[in-house]
């Protein structure tokens, strides 16, 4: 049943706009963007699932968060002939579902001082792009600051900012809700401490 759930329509203009807006999402920390609609199985964001054919190939090897159908890594399997591994440390990319009970930051990779682009890059779905603590952030592709009030919670941010200290190391991070993409890349820096947690 799982392979009668079509991927792309037009497999390469579609992979081309979906890899243009999560470009964009990378390059405009903070702004919203839209990838093209598509049927996933249940537990994918379409925007999410957009991004896994247009990112997975025979050569990444993906962490699936504990909770997600098997229905989603045969998807996967069937349209992108992905790998998976039970290590986050491990993964090229990491596919999050819950941020409630997601790994820490520090248990992904963040690359190398030789290649910090060998990290892994997150994909969150999240229950919408707007809600949560608001955060101002500042750096490249942001003009002055900008204000986002994803609904994460404040130990992401803790974390965020501990994780910034450590640039160019750190994770890249596209949010997905819907056929929306919010990107979160490594250079995006809090402005101010994130609030302690009581």
């Amino acid at each position: 049943m799982v392979t009668q759930l079509t991927g792309f329509t037009d497999t390469v203009h579609d992979a081309q706009r979906t890899f243009r807006a999560l470009l964009d999402a990378l390059a405009r920390p903070g702004i919203l963007q839209t990838t093209v609609s598509l049927a996933p199985p249940t537990g994918l964001e379409p925007s999410c699932a957009a991004a896994c054919l247009t990112l997975l190939d025979l050569e990444t090897v993906v962490w699936l968060q504990p909770g997600l159908s098997e229905d989603v890594r045969l998807w996967l399997v069937f349209h992108a002939g992905c790998r998976f591994t039970h290590s986050p440390q491990a993964a090229d990319f990491a596919l999050i579902w819950d941020v409630t009970t997601a790994p820490a930051l520090t248990d992904f990779s963040w690359g190398t001082a030789e290649c910090p682009e060998a990290s892994t890059s997150l994909l969150i779905q999240l229950v919408g792009l707007s809600g949560g603590e608001s955060v101002v952030l500042q750096g490249p592709g942001i003009l002055h600051q900008i204000e986002v009030s994803l609904p994460l919670r404040s130990e992401f941010w803790q974390q965020w900012q501990a994780m910034s200290a450590e640039y160019p190391l750190g994770l890249d991070c596209w949010c997905f809700v819907q056929n929306r993409v919010v990107g979160l890349p490594r250079t995006a820096k809090l402005v101010a401490p994130p609030k302690e947690v009581p």
